[in-house]
């Protein structure tokens, strides 16, 4: 078979082989097959491939016979696949063959080639292994390296733990963690860091795990000092175990609704009510934390502390107002009159919370005040929220300020304009609602 005619699937060939994703593997099987059963450009390959005894058949053409759609050819290839281990992510995919022989043979092949596998190739046949195990057939090669991972050498879980693989890090961790092959401080500080919300509960989860008293209290800091919710709320239902409940007080105004439910609960099981803790810090002033409106919404009683929550409506810092507009929708509290000024607020989080209280209302609003705040309104998170509620409501108010945003300076403000405007028919947009497309 002349190499020359190979040009294109020799260059998809050499991306892969470079590459570092494992879908490059699978595209390369699928255009090989299709441009065998329909192209012109290459060669049908032999049954009995390589067709020359004589001749050993170049990579290139090894791994065509791999993918192509002949099943007698993809067995044969795979006996030269034992010289040529760059090939082998096109084993993995042969071992979910639709071929009985080939997938035997495949499966026997990597069994064999396993044992040498530097760290780094093993890596990317166990890629594109979880890639193919939801094919029919395709979870042998999975299980195959999978029980590699769990019964070799920890060095070989603990190098596929920064693999570029998303899938592999995910079966990496949770091996290293069945195999007490990590330790708590050292799963802490993943959990509190990884970009992956899978790996940071799979690590936090551990760590709560091996925390049986207050001398295992120590791996609970990086938990509670992270920046993600979810592993500050895991660190702080640690606290429990650990004996120190009383820790959980200061997240109770956390900004996370998971992490101020998780203290709620520390506390409490450790017999401390924490309704009194919260309208203590709601009454405190200048000194109400940020999202205590929220916690007391949370947990509060309506009679007794909705008119709390109208009180910090005023309150001096804004994200202490929004929580306290928050809190009165989650009360189901809100009332028109008092909000409607607060669309002119000079903070765009509490024109967002009042136009979320307000929506189901937008009717009802004075929809000349709506229209001067979503045409002269020098902010524009106010024209913003205006727009939002006169295309709510719908009408010739919406249809005006839609058209006076259509050039407006903000280019957020405007794009959403125009997004608006393109939606509604074409006619004078004479529908009775123009939707804006956002916030839904």
């Amino acid at each position: 078979m002349p190499t020359s005619a190979f040009d294109d699937l020799a260059d998809q060939l050499a991306r892969a082989l470079t590459g570092t994703h494992a879908h490059a593997w699978t595209d390369f099987d699928e255009a090989v097959r299709a441009e065998l059963r329909w192209g012109r450009s290459v060669p049908p390959v032999p049954t009995r491939f390589p067709g020359d005894p004589d001749r050993r058949p170049t990579a290139v053409e090894t791994a065509v016979a791999l993918c192509g759609p002949d099943g007698r050819a993809r067995e044969a290839a795979l006996s030269f696949a034992h010289g040529l281990p760059e090939l082998l992510p096109l084993v993995v995919v042969r071992c979910a063959d639709w071929a009985g022989p080939v997938r035997e043979r495949a499966r026997s092949v990597l069994r064999a080639e396993l044992p040498g596998l530097p760290p780094e190739a093993f890596g990317d046949l166990l890629a594109v292994a979880l890639l193919i195990a939801g094919r029919l057939r395709g979870d042998a090669a999975r299980e195959l390296l999978a029980g590699s991972l769990r019964e070799g050498p920890a060095s070989r879980v603990t190098a596929m733990l920064g693999h570029g693989d998303r899938r592999v890090r995910r079966l990496a961790h949770r091996i290293g963690v069945e195999r007490g092959l990590l330790s708590p401080s050292w799963l802490a500080e993943t959990a509190a860091t990884d970009p992956d919300v899978v790996v940071q509960d799979l690590c936090a989860n551990a760590v709560l795990a091996a925390v049986r008293d207050a001398a295992d209290g120590a791996v609970l800091g990086p938990l509670l000092r992270s920046r993600k919710g979810r592993v500050r709320a895991a660190g702080v239902t640690g606290l429990r175990r650990a004996g120190r409940a009383a820790e959980a007080e200061p997240f109770l105004y956390d900004r996370s609704a998971m992490v101020r439910a998780c203290a709620r609960w520390v506390l409490r099981q450790a017999g401390t009510d924490p309704l009194p803790l919260y309208r203590a810090a709601c009454a405190a002033g200048t000194g109400v934390p940020d999202d205590a409106p929220y916690g007391l919404a949370e947990c509060g009683e309506r009679a007794v502390d909705v008119p709390v929550l109208w009180v910090l409506t005023g309150h001096e810092r804004a994200r202490v107002r929004a929580g306290a507009v928050a809190g009165l929708r989650r009360f189901d509290a809100a009332r028109v009159e008092p909000l409607v000024p607060l669309l002119d607020d000079g903070s765009a989080r509490v024109v967002r919370e009042v136009v979320t209280a307000l929506l189901p209302w937008a009717g009802r609003l004075p929809a000349d005040g709506l229209l001067r705040r979503a045409t002269t309104a020098p902010a524009p998170h106010v024209r913003g929220g205006a727009l939002r509620l006169l295309t709510e409501a719908g009408g010739a108010p919406a249809r005006e300020a839609v058209r006076a945003l259509l050039d407006d300076p903000d280019p957020k403000l405007r794009a959403r304009a125009r997004r608006a405007w393109g939606e509604a028919p074409s006619s004078a947009r004479d529908v009775p609602k123009v939707r804006s497309g956002w916030g839904r």
